[in-house]
Formats: structure tokens, sequence, C-alpha cells
């Protein structure tokens, strides 16, 4: 391991890693920061933010530890590069709590925009508990067996696929569900389906990156077990589930102000006639003394949906997918005014239906 060929393929990927994870690193912690300033969501909500946010600093110390310890504190000692060190095994384990407060969070979602369909949630959560219980398995195993490289694949290998296989199918399970359940919940009006749609992309942008990094890391340490280029896409794949539940959670108020800004439109018309038949019961008449014109003024009110990011839901099958407590379905108005001016008759009258 000591050829820069596989210091490439090793060390050469693991610091690629740590790199492209500390930068990530950056854009949650300004992520985390904009959520915490500017949202009014309850507290296990915020508490749960701060965990994922929590795992993703140790992680980073972990990962860095383990660079520092290849790159610096054993430079010049070939063997040690052979040396499986602690904190490269436990960083295994606080990714994996990332993605568990992640998917666990989204798995509830799920069963809330489902209507508690017990079948689409048991499915969900038996991948998700499956992955949490085999990176809890590849945890404790590593850091109390193994001493090497050579051990870590000879005894973890067939676990370490595993675990990215059960990651890639339930986050793209998970992506699909979302947005089943997020079209299937479209009124046909346009401000409603616009942030459905919105919240679909959200969707599927979570479930696309950290599978796309799962199946990487999978196709990885299949096709080249001993290098560490799969390694470099593990430790990033913790990142991706915080970056992603950020800017979902940080994108529900520009998402609400689009579906506010579709607007919706009011019909004025007018007509003339000869005659009026005697009004109807439910129309009031205020005559005046002088003759002159009638000015009859009808107004109808048509009712539909339209998005309400307020706390309180009202409807369960349009539930807004923006990790929080919102949901989908007030009723706005829209008014259609009609006037009629008739000359012939003696007296004016103001008639409003009702």
């Amino acid at each position: 391991m000591a050829d820069v060929e596989s210091l490439n393929e090793t060390m050469g990927a693991a610091f690629i890693g740590m790199t492209v994870a500390g930068l990530l690193l950056g854009i949650s912690s300004l992520q985390a920061y904009i959520y915490f300033t500017t949202s009014s969501d309850s507290r296990p909500l915020r508490y749960l933010v701060g965990l994922v946010v929590l795992f993703d600093f140790v992680h980073q110390a972990l990962i860095t530890h383990t660079m520092y310890y290849y790159l610096i504190s054993n430079y010049g000692k070939p063997a040690v590069l052979g040396l499986a060190v602690w904190s490269l095994l436990a960083e295994v384990l606080f990714n994996g709590f990332t993605a568990f407060c992640v998917q666990s969070f989204l798995t509830w979602k799920i069963w809330r925009l489902s209507n508690y369909n017990i079948w689409i949630t048991g499915l969900v959560t038996a991948l998700v508990l499956a992955e949490f219980g085999c990176v809890v398995a590849f945890g404790i195993i590593a850091l109390v067996r193994v001493r090497t490289f050579i051990e870590l694949a000879a005894d973890l290998k067939g676990l370490s696929v595993t675990v990215n296989a059960f990651a890639a199918a339930g986050d793209v399970l998970i992506a699909a569900i979302l947005t089943w359940l997020l079209q299937s919940s479209k009124t046909g009006f346009e401000r409603s389906d616009t942030m459905l749609n919105k919240l679909t992309i959200y969707a599927v942008n979570t479930g696309a990156l950290t599978s796309l990094f799962a199946v990487a890391s999978l196709i990885s340490i299949l096709a080249a077990p001993n290098t560490f280029i799969y390694i470099s896409f593990f430790f990033c794949m913790g990142r991706l589930y915080t970056n992603s539940l950020l800017a979902s959670l940080n994108a529900r108020k520009k998402i609400r102000g689009e579906g506010e800004n579709v607007q919706t439109t009011s019909r004025n018309f007018s007509f003339q006639t000869k005659s009026l038949t005697k009004p109807s019961s439910f129309i009031s008449f205020a005559s005046k003394k002088r003759p002159g014109d009638i000015s009859i003024q009808i107004d109808t009110t048509h009712e539909r949906r339209a998005q309400d990011y307020s706390k309180t839901p009202t409807s369960k099958h349009e539930e807004e997918y923006e990790l929080g407590t919102a949901s989908t379905g007030n009723l706005s108005r829209i008014d259609f005014e009609s006037t009629a001016d008739i000359p012939t008759l003696p007296s004016e009258a103001h008639c409003n239906a009702v």
C-alpha cells in the first residue's frame, strides 16, 4: 500500500471524500442557522434538526482524525496504512445515526400523508430499520474485532454491501411514495397544484441524491474492494441527508409564496333588458321615490382549494410535504359580479342576491 498508485486509490480517495464532506458540512451549517433563526416549528422537529447537525459535526471530526492519523501523525510509516484506526470504524455509526433520523422523519410524513396507511408505512419502516440495524452491527463488530483492512474486507464486506443496498432501496422507495402521495393530492386548482409540484421536486431530490451516492458506494465496493473509493462516497452520504432535510424545511416559505402568487380571477359583465319579472323571495328591493333605473347587482361565490401553511391541518390528503406541521385545504373565494341597468321601470331599486 506504500506505492503512489495505491495511495491515490486509498488515502487519496478518502482525503477527497473528507474534503467534500467538509464542504457539505459548511452548507448544512448555514442552512441550520437559517432554519433556527426563521422557523417556528414544534420543539420535537427543532430537536431533530439539532441532533442531525450534531451528528454531522461528530462525523466530520472522526474522519478528520482518520486522515490526520494516516497522513500526518504516521507520515512515512507504510505499515500503519494497513491498520484500521478506530475513528474510521466509528464514523460509520454516526453516518448511520444521521440517515436513520432523516429517514424516520420522512417515514412519519408518509404515515400522515397516506392517511395512516399501515401497509405502506410498514414497508418503509422495515427498510429503514433493516438499514439501521446493519449499520449498528457493522460499527460494533468493526470496533470490537477489526484491526486491519484485510480483516475489514474479509469479515464485513458482505455487511457493508447490505448497508448500501438497503440505503439505496429505502431512499428510492421513500421518494417514490412521497411523490405518489403528493401528486394524488392534487385538487385541479392551480394554486394548490403549484405548491404540490414544488414539494414533489424536493421529495424526489431528497431520495435521488442519497440513493445515487449509496449506489455509487455499492458499485465501488464490488468493483474495487481493495480501494477506498467506496469510503469517499460513504463519507458524504450523511451530509446529503442533512442538506436535503434542511433544504426542504427552509424552502417552505418560498413554496408558500409561489402558491400565493397564483392569481385568482374575477369576471364582470352587464346587460340591459326591457322588462323584469317579479324577484324571487331571496332578492330584496330597496325602492326610491323618483323614477329611474333599476340597478341589479348579483354576487355569486365559487369556492376552491388554496394553500394555507397554517399549523392546524384541515385535510389529511393534502397535507404539505414540508417536513414540518402544515397542510393544504382552506378555502378562498372568487367573486363574479353581474350588473343590470333597466331604465324602463318607474322606480329605482337595488337587488342583492344572497
